[in-house]
């Protein structure tokens, strides 16, 4: 009889669960309720970084080593990423000597989750951890690469002496050196080829030439040591400089070069132009002709972080 009962009650009441199976049904819809429809993990806590389009939010270069005065003047970023988006990389260089005055810079423009994406990778090769310096001992005259992030509420700075020219199994060299090099040099090229990996949706507009508003121009006398020089099996033309300005009185001195080099941002709608595109048909060997005198240029477009004709300091 009281097997009966019991029988009725469960079916009336339904079957007993027990405080402990109450709480993991409870654990569960809340673990339910954290994943997005579709299944997928919340989306990360965006990374905060400035917006301003002249605000620099990454870069990667690379100098040093055994180069000539006048390449570390016109030297430029591998990569440089803005916070509105703007990304400016060099572009492929014509192998031809001497090279053209003006380098290939081109502009792609991401979206913010693009950036985000960007900085993701960059936290996760420790660019985010703090500055750091990695020397490479036994190695000498290798140029050093250098990146700069500003994420995070926070500016990072993190040297690496001659990356990708490590021995893995250098016992100079601690485990934690070896990843941290390792992953310095895997985000390094997956930076610098942004726009193949980022998606499509992720991109605004990709490889255009980059506007120049605003050029550097260093100049110092064609025979002084910090002008290049020609091969002699090489032909250097000449031509007269345009600008009204003389050569021997532009801008300001800049010593950071040499004793008589003298350094100039131009930026006038009417200057510019003329400058340009006479830059467009020269060469870094081109002599400027300029008060009975000659004079080698040594251009750079500065991007929008820069001021210009100021020594880089690393």
């Amino acid at each position: 009889m009281s097997r009966r009962i019991n029988r009725a009650q469960r079916e009336r009441h339904g079957p007993h669960r027990s405080p402990l199976v109450a709480l993991v049904l409870v654990n569960l819809i809340g673990l339910a309720c954290a994943v997005s429809p579709a299944g997928t993990p919340p989306t990360p806590t965006p990374i905060a970084h400035p917006s301003e389009h002249d605000a620099l939010v990454l870069c990667i270069e690379t100098s040093g080593g055994l180069l000539p005065p006048f390449v570390l003047v016109t030297e430029l970023p591998e990569l440089s990423v803005y916070g509105d988006g703007t990304v400016i990389v060099l572009g492929p260089q014509i192998l031809i000597y001497p090279p053209p005055a003006l380098p290939n810079l081109l502009q792609s423009r991401i979206t913010e989750d693009g950036l985000q994406l960007l900085l993701r990778e960059a936290a996760a090769a420790g660019l985010l951890d703090g500055d750091a310096d990695y020397p490479l001992p036994g190695v000498y005259d290798a140029p050093t690469t250098f990146f700069t992030v500003h994420a995070g509420g926070k500016r990072t700075r993190v040297s690496v002496y001659a990356l990708g020219l490590e021995d893995p199994s250098d016992p100079r060299l601690t485990a934690e050196q070896r990843e941290a090099r390792q992953k310095l040099a895997a985000f390094a090229a997956k930076a610098r080829d942004l726009t193949s990996w980022l998606p499509a949706d992720a991109i605004i507009e990709r490889d255009m030439p980059y506007v120049i508003t605003r050029l550097q121009v260093v100049v110092v006398p064609a025979d002084a040591p910090q002008a290049p020089q020609s091969p002699e099996n090489i032909p250097v033309s000449s031509r007269p400089w345009s600008l009204p300005t003389p050569l021997s009185q532009i801008g300001e001195p800049a010593p950071w070069v040499g004793p008589t080099a003298r350094c100039a941002v131009i930026a006038s709608r009417k200057e510019l132009p003329r400058l340009l595109e006479e830059l467009a048909t020269a060469n870094t060997l081109t002599r400027w002709e300029s008060g009975q005198q000659e004079f080698v240029l040594l251009v750079r477009p500065l991007l929008p972080d820069e001021t210009g004709c100021q020594r880089r300091r690393w």
